[in-house]
């Protein structure tokens, strides 16, 4: 008759299951975790068979788990923090628990790669090679957020440290000098990071609590202070703490705020503001007074906007018909872009525009001299056309002549003008339909630069 005893996590456990395994530890990479552990010393009335590990997410509760026959054990719960439990099984069933260290096994997080041009070491390769494939930036797999200015590039951790690379005129990298680097250095020791855009020459970020902070060249009043001196390091812009999307275009920004307002300051010569005027501004001044903004993307001249109903709206210059209105006629306030009422993504930073439906197609408009429309021409269009007959498109950014976009099921694709690199594909051979960048199929997020891209291979 089995031998019974009491008092395990799990309740009242019969001693003919094992005991707990021992010794548990786990080593974390991308989206998984390997667990390794000692076997027990009492394995109750028969032989161990099997192990079994699961994660437990710590927000939803969700499980997952893996089993196998020797530590070590993977087990892929995606990102999140998870408690991990490990479990030994004979012919009587499964043992007593064993558990991690609650809320100490962090899995989201990403690998840094770029690729492109590297002047001013704008890759952060540490060299200044321009690179026709894509590089990794380190070895850290803690990344959580890039975006790729016109010769910087920027990136948050998921211990919400900010880190910048480049050019570092004016003082755009952040970091209190104007001498480029070309690896990531740190932006002062915060760790309330949350979300970091870069445009031409200035940076705008944000923290976890809701306050704007910009830096770089200001000539144009760029960085919202209401002056126009550059500054080397981050400022807060006001003493709000209600903005929530930022966007840094050419010279100009816009930011939308928890109420759904819309705002913009800097260069307005093209009516890039969407204010109604061409006169620039050196703080955040109101779009209109609607309250249903919910992205907008502040490009080289010009912005493209969605509001929460799904609709695309267009404004400030229209050379080459980048507003997608059909015309090429500038516009200074904000104008709707068909009647279309299922956008989902946009990207303004270049002489083409581009976004993805909620259907995940995928539209382009403006200028195509190098291909960058995708559409296997180079013929300027003044109107969204669709790009092949897809509907696996997640996310497009395009900067300068260079489009690159990434698909639902996690791989990279790039087309245009491809002269440094910047398409991804190993070649400098210019595209005017989508070529995939290498084989992967973990890509998770991207930011395109002038001629250069920053994407992030993992979970985030």
């Amino acid at each position: 008759m089995p031998r019974r005893q009491g008092g395990s996590l799990s309740g009242f456990t019969p001693l003919s299951t094992p005991n707990a395994p021992t010794d548990l530890s786990v080593s974390t990479t991308i989206g998984s975790a390997t667990v390794s552990f000692t076997a027990p010393s009492d394995t109750g009335d028969a032989a161990v068979t099997s192990y079994i590990v699961t994660a437990i997410d710590e927000s939803t509760g969700a499980s997952s788990g893996a089993t196998g026959t020797a530590s070590p054990i993977t087990v892929s719960p995606g990102g999140g923090t998870f408690k991990i439990r490990a479990q030994a099984v004979n012919d009587w069933g499964p043992g007593r628990l064993t558990e991690f260290s609650t809320g100490n096994a962090i899995f989201s997080g990403a690998e840094l790669y770029s690729w492109g041009w590297n002047s001013y070491g704008r890759l952060g390769d540490n060299t200044v090679v321009d690179k026709s494939s894509p590089v990794q930036v380190g070895a850290l797999t803690t990344w959580s957020l890039v975006s790729a200015g016109y010769a910087n590039s920027f990136a948050i951790k998921t211990d919400g440290t900010l880190w910048g690379w480049g050019v570092n005129g004016n003082g755009r990298v952040g970091d209190g000098t104007t001498i480029f680097k070309s690896s990531p250095v740190q932006i002062g020791a915060l760790t309330t990071w949350a979300l970091v855009s870069s445009g031409n020459n200035h940076t705008l970020a944000r923290k976890t609590d809701g306050t704007m902070w910009a830096w770089g060249g200001n000539a144009l009043g760029q960085l919202g202070d209401g002056y126009t001196a550059n500054k080397s390091s981050p400022i807060q812009v006001g003493a709000l703490t209600t903005w929530s999307i930022i966007s840094a275009g050419g010279n100009h920004n816009h930011v939308i705020k928890t109420d759904g307002t819309l705002w913009g300051w800097g260069y307005n010569g093209n009516g890039q503001l969407g204010t109604d005027s061409i006169i620039s501004k050196s703080s955040p001044v109101q779009v209109g007074s609607d309250t249903d903004w919910a992205t907008v993307d502040a490009g080289s001249a010009g912005s493209l906007a969605i509001k929460t109903t799904g609709t695309l709206y267009a404004w400030g210059s229209n050379s080459q018909g980048r507003l997608g209105d059909g015309t090429t006629v500038d516009k200074s306030s904000p104008v709707q872009i068909g009647a279309l009422t299922n956008w989902q993504q946009v990207t303004a930073r270049g002489g083409a525009s581009g976004a993805v439906k909620t259907d995940n197609t995928l539209w382009m408009w403006g200028s195509g001299t190098s291909g960058e429309l995708g559409d296997e021409t180079t013929v300027t269009k003044s109107s969204p056309i669709q790009v092949g007959a897809l509907t696996n498109w997640s996310r497009v950014e395009v900067m300068g002549s260079t489009t690159t976009a990434i698909k639902t099921d996690g791989t990279m694709w790039g087309w245009g003008n491809n002269g440094l690199g910047g398409i991804g594909d190993n070649t400098t051979v210019s595209k005017s339909s989508p070529v995939q960048v290498g084989a992967l199929t973990n890509w998770v997020s991207h930011s395109s630069g002038q001629q250069h891209t920053l994407a992030l291979l993992g979970v985030v």
